[in-house]
C-alpha cells in the first residue's frame, strides 16, 4: 500500500540526500511532498553536491535546483505517514523553525517512520527525539547526537542503522542500505 511521505528540505540540502530518497520512494510507488519553509510548490531550492576527496572533510559544490511539489504552509504533519530529512547545510537553519521542530516531533510521538542522513540529525537533536536512541550521522554530528542524549552510530560510510522507526546513515554512500531499511521500516513490499 502507497504510503504518503513528507520530506522536510532546505537551500544546500545535499544534493543527492534529497534526489535520491525522493525518486526512490517515488519509484516504488509511494507520493512523496518536498517542502521548504517560506516556499511553494513549483519553487526550487538549491542544492549542494557533498564528496569526499582526501580532505579532512568533504568538499561542497552547488548542485541542482530542486523542484518542490507542495507548499510548506500548507501541509499539516498528521496527514502524513512518514518522514524523510535530507542531510547537507539545510538542517542547519531548518532547526531554527519552530514549526518544523513541531513536525518532527509529530513523526516521533506517533511512532511513524523517520529516515535521517547526514546532517538530519542536527533537526532530530534540535527536536529532542535523539533520547537513548541509535543514531547514524556524519562523523562531524556525533557531537550533536551524544549531547541531545542519543547513542552515535559510528558505522560505515556505506551502513544505515534502524532503532525502533528511526533509519539513519552517516552521508550518501549509505543510500542502498538507508532505503532498503526505511523500505522495510515502512512495509514496502517489491516484487519482481
Amino acid at each position: 500500500m502507497a504510503k504518503k511521505i513528507l520530506m522536510i528540505c532546505g537551500d544546500y540540502c545535499e544534493d543527492y540526500e534529497t534526489m535520491v530518497p525522493f525518486q526512490t520512494l517515488l519509484a516504488v510507488g509511494h507520493h512523496v511532498d518536498a517542502v521548504c519553509p517560506g516556499k511553494k510548490a513549483g519553487e526550487t531550492i538549491a542544492t549542494a553536491i557533498h564528496d569526499f576527496e582526501g580532505d579532512q572533510t568533504y568538499s561542497e559544490k552547488r548542485g541542482h535546483n530542486f523542484t518542490l511539489n507542495a507548499t510548506f504552509d500548507d501541509i499539516k504533519a498528521e496527514n502524513y505517514d512518514a518522514l524523510v530529512i535530507p542531510g547537507g547545510r539545510g538542517p542547519e537553519y531548518l532547526r531554527l523553525n519552530d514549526k518544523v521542530i513541531e513536525m518532527v516531533r509529530h513523526f516521533f510521538s506517533a511512532n511513524k517512520p523517520v529516515a535521517a542522513v547526514c546532517h538530519g540529525a542536527q533537526l532530530l537533536a534540535a527536536a529532542g527525539v535523539l533520547k537513548d536512541r541509535h543514531c547514524s550521522a556524519y562523523p562531524a554530528c556525533a557531537p550533536d547526537v551524544k549531547l541531545a542524549g542519543g547513542r552515535y552510530a559510528d558505522i560505515g560510510i556505506d551502513e544505515a542503522v534502524t532503532d525502533g522507526n528511526l533509519v539513519s546513515a552517516p552521508a550518501w554512500p549509505a543510500h542502498p542500505a538507508w532505503m532498503s531499511q526505511f523500505l522495510k521500516v515502512l512495509g514496502t513490499r517489491i516484487t519482481l
